[in-house]
C-alpha cells in the first residue's frame, strides 16, 4: 500500500513539475501576438513597456521553466543509477537554469505587484534559491554527496514554488475575493512551506548539511 502511494504521489511530483514547466511557452508565444496573460496582466503598462524588466521576465520564467523540467529527475534513483551521465548532465542544465531564473527573478522581484511585502517574499525565494543551488553544486564538487543531495531537495523545493504558486494563488483569489491581497499572501506561502517540508524530509533521510 506504502509502495503504490509513494507512485501515486511521484506521478503527481513529476506531472505538476513538467505541467509548470511547461508554462512559460504561453508567454512566450503570446508574446508575438502583443497578447499580455497570465500574471503579466496585473503589471503596469509602464513596467510591461520596460525592456529591462521584460529581460528580467522573460528570462525569469524561460529558465526558470527548464529548471522545473529537468530538476525532477535529479531525484529519479534509477536514472542516476543506470544513466549517471544523463544525471550529470541534466543536473549541469539545471544548475545554469537556476542562475539565470535566480538572478532574474530577484531583479524583477523589485518590481512585484503590490509593494515591499510581497517584493521581499520573492527576492528572498530568489536568494534561497540560488545559494542552495550553488551549495549543492560547490557540494557535488567536493564529493560530499549528502550535503549535495540535501541542498538539491532545499533547491528544488524552492523551484517547486512556480508550482506551489499556481495552486496557491487561485484559491486565495476565491478566499478573499481580491488578487492583490491574495498576491501578497502566496508571495510567502508560495515556497516557505516548501522549504519547511524540505527541511524535515532532509532530516528524515538523514543528511548532513554542514
Amino acid at each position: 500500500m506504502a509502495g503504490r502511494t509513494n507512485k501515486v504521489a511521484w506521478f503527481v511530483f513529476v506531472f505538476l513539475a513538467i505541467g509548470v514547466g511547461l508554462y512559460p511557452m504561453l508567454y512566450i508565444i503570446t508574446a508575438f501576438q502583443d497578447v499580455e496573460v497570465g500574471l503579466r496582466l496585473s503589471k503596469t503598462p509602464d513596467l510591461l513597456a520596460s525592456t529591462l524588466w521584460n529581460i528580467g521576465f522573460y528570462g525569469h520564467v524561460t529558465f526558470g521553466g527548464l529548471a522545473l523540467l529537468t530538476g525532477w529527475s535529479q531525484f529519479s534513483e534509477k536514472l542516476r543509477k543506470k544513466r549517471l551521465d544523463l544525471h550529470r548532465n541534466l543536473g549541469k542544465i539545471y544548475i545554469v537554469s537556476v542562475l539565470i531564473s535566480g538572478i532574474c527573478g530577484v531583479g524583477i522581484g523589485f518590481k512585484a505587484t503590490g509593494g515591499w511585502f510581497p517584493a521581499l517574499g520573492f527576492i528572498l525565494l530568489g536568494l534561497v534559491w540560488l545559494y542552495t543551488t550553488l551549495k549543492a553544486y560547490s557540494a557535488i564538487k567536493q564529493k560530499d554527496l549528502k550535503l549535495h543531495q540535501g541542498m538539491m531537495i532545499y533547491s528544488y523545493a524552492a523551484c517547486f514554488a512556480a508550482v506551489t504558486l499556481r495552486i496557491w494563488l487561485p484559491l486565495l483569489q476565491v478566499t478573499f475575493g481580491e488578487f492583490l491581497i491574495a498576491y501578497k499572501i502566496v508571495a510567502w506561502l508560495c515556497w516557505v512551506p516548501n522549504i519547511i517540508f524540505a527541511h524535515f524530509w532532509v532530516r528524515r533521510k538523514g543528511l548532513l548539511l554542514g
